[in-house]
C-alpha cells in the first residue's frame, strides 16, 4: 500500500532545505517535475519515480491538521507549511526514503512529520539494477497512480482520513480526460472526507476497500468486488450489508443562486449567509482542494473565479472545528448569469441538535438577498465529523424544498402553489413575486422521497 508522509513546518521549505531533504537517497537519484512544476519527483537510478513531493501550502485554517491527520498530531502554530509526499508502492525503499526526506526537512525547519514513526535522517540506499516497468508514468499520471490499465487508474492509499488533495483532484481530472475510471483502494480503517467521497460518487469512479478476510468490497455500498479485465466490478450474487444504526446526523443543504455578471458581484456571500444562519459564524477557510489552507475571503474567491472564467471554479469551504461543517462550491457561467452551486453539510451528535427550525428563515433570507433559485434540504444518519467510513449508510431523507421567485413565475404561481403534498407551501419574499417553500411529511407509510418525486413531476408538468 502506498504511503503518504506529510511534513508540517513553521518555516517555508526553501530550496536549500529541499535540496538537503532530496539527498536522503544519496547522490545517485535524479529529479523530475510534473503537473506544471507543482509536483517534484525523486527518481531512482533507473529513472523510476520513488517519491512525489507536492508544492508546500501555507495553512491559515484552524483544526485542519487534526481533522485530516488525527487529534494526536502536533501541528506548529498558525500559519504553518504543509507539504505532502507520496512514496511509490512499487519500490520497497520508497517509504523509508519519504520518511527520511521529511525527517531532514523538520531537522532544518522545525515542525513535525506524520506518521511520526516514519521520520528519520538516514540515507536510504536505492538499488539501480532492478528490472522494473513503470507504466503509471505515462499519460500524465506520473507517480500518483499505482496500477494503470486501458480502462482504470488505480490509486492505493493508507491514511486514517483521506482528503481530496490537489494530487487526487488532478488524478481524477486526468483519468476523466483519458476516459478512464479512478478506483481508490484503501484499507478498512480509512475514512474519506466529504469532498473526496462526493468526487468519487459518480460512475465509473469507485472507492475500493481491502477486506481483511480476503477480497475487496465497495466502500460506499458494501457490495463485494472482483478484479476483472483491468478494473474492479461487482461480484456476482452479492447483497449489500445493512447500514449501521447511529444517533449522529448530517444536515445537508444543496442550493443554487444566480446573479447577473455585474462588475461588483462578490462570490460566496450566499454561502456565508447560510453558514451564519446555521452556526452563528462565517466559514473559517477555503481552498481548491484539501487541506483547506486559505482564510475565508469572498473577495479572493471572487478574484479566482474571474481569473478562471468562463471555465468553472470548484472550491472547498470549511467551518470552525467546534461545529463540524464543510461545503463544496461550484461557480459557473450560465445563460441566466453567474451560478453558484453549493452543497453545505453540518454534523450533529444527536437528532435534537439539528436546527431544522432555522431552514425556512434561511431560505427566506437567500430568496430576499441572494437570488436563490432552488434549495433542497436533507437529513441523514451518519458520522457527525462529516467523514465516511467504509460500508453503506442510511439514505438521506428530504426535509424541504424551496423554489425561487423566478422559477415560481415560470411555472405559474397557481400551479406551483397547489402541489400534491399533505401541506401547502409557504410563501417567501415579495408578496407580488413570491418564492415557495415546500415541507415534506415523514412518518409511518409516508415516504419523503415519493413526495419530492411527485412535487418535481408536478412542477415539470406546468
Amino acid at each position: 500500500m502506498a504511503q503518504d508522509v506529510i511534513v508540517l513546518t513553521p518555516k517555508m521549505p526553501d530550496p536549500r532545505s529541499l535540496l538537503v531533504g532530496l539527498f536522503a537517497g544519496g547522490p545517485g537519484l535524479s529529479l523530475s517535475e510534473d503537473h506544471g512544476g507543482g509536483v517534484v519527483q525523486l527518481c531512482g537510478p533507473d529513472g523510476v519515480p520513488l517519491v512525489a513531493l507536492d508544492a508546500p501550502l501555507l495553512v491559515h485554517t484552524p483544526g485542519e491538521a487534526e481533522r485530516l491527520l488525527g487529534p494526536e498530531v502536533t501541528a506548529p502554530p498558525l500559519p504553518y507549511w504543509w507539504m505532502e509526499t507520496r512514496a511509490s508502492s512499487a519500490v520497497p525503499e520508497a517509504t523509508p526514503l519519504a520518511g527520511s526526506v521529511g525527517g531532514r526537512l523538520t531537522t532544518l525547519l522545525g515542525g513535525t512529520v506524520w506518521p511520526p514513526q516514519t521520520a528519520t535522517t538516514r540515507t536510504v540506499e536505492i538499488p539501480g539494477d532492478r528490472d522494473r516497468t513503470d507504466t503509471a508514468r505515462h499519460d500524465g499520471f506520473a507517480a500518483t497512480v499505482d496500477v494503470l490499465t486501458e480502462s482504470t487508474a488505480v490509486v492505493l492509499s493508507d491514511r486514517p482520513v483521506l482528503p481530496l488533495t490537489t494530487r487526487l483532484a488532478d488524478t481524477l481530472r486526468t483519468a476523466t480526460a483519458a476516459n478512464r475510471a479512478l478506483h481508490l483502494v484503501t484499507p478498512p480503517h480509512t475514512r474519506l472526507t466529504l469532498p473526496l467521497h462526493r468526487a468519487l460518487s459518480g460512475s465509473p469512479n469507485r472507492w475500493v476497500v481491502q477486506d481483511p478476510l480476503g477480497g475487496y468490497y465497495d466502500g460506499s455500498s458494501g457490495i463485494r468486488l472482483a478484479w476483472r479485465d483491468g478494473t474492479f466490478t461487482a461480484a456476482t450474487d452479492t447483497e449489500p450489508p445493512m447500514p449501521p444504526v447511529t444517533s449522529e446526523r448530517r444536515l445537508t443543504l444543496t442550493f443554487r443562486t444566480v446573479h447577473a455578471p455585474d462588475a461588483d458581484l462578490t462570490i460566496g456571500l450566499g454561502l456565508e449567509a447560510a453558514w451564519r444562519h446555521l452556526t452563528g459564524a462565517p466559514p473559517v477557510g477555503w481552498s481548491t482542494a484539501e487541506p483547506v489552507n486559505l482564510p475565508w475571503s469572498p473577495a479572493q474567491l471572487t478574484d479566482l473565479a474571474r481569473t478562471r472564467a468562463p471555465a468553472a471554479t470548484h472550491v472547498v469551504v470549511i467551518g470552525d472545528p467546534v461545529r463540524p461543517s464543510i461545503a463544496t462550491l461550484r461557480v459557473s457561467r450560465t445563460t441566466a448569469g453567474v451560478a453558484q452551486d453549493v452543497t453545505l453539510s453540518l454534523g450533529y451528535v444527536s437528532p435534537t441538535d439539528v436546527p431544522l427550525d432555522a431552514v425556512e428563515p434561511l431560505a427566506a433570507h437567500l430568496v430576499a438577498e441572494h437570488r436563490l433559485t432552488t434549495m433542497l434540504t436533507t437529513l441523514q444518519a451518519g458520522r457527525s465529523d462529516l467523514t465516511f467510513a467504509p460500508g453503506p449508510e442510511a439514505p438521506p431523507v428530504p426535509v424541504s424544498f424551496t423554489l425561487g421567485a423566478r422559477d415560481v413565475h415560470s411555472v405559474g404561481l397557481d400551479h406551483a402553489g397547489r402541489p400534491p403534498l399533505p401541506t401547502p407551501p409557504r410563501r417567501l419574499g415579495r408578496p407580488n413575486a413570491p418564492a415557495l417553500h415546500y415541507l415534506f411529511a415523514d412518518g409511518p407509510g409516508i415516504d419523503p422521497w415519493t413526495q419530492l418525486r411527485r412535487l418535481t413531476e408536478h412542477l415539470e408538468s406546468a
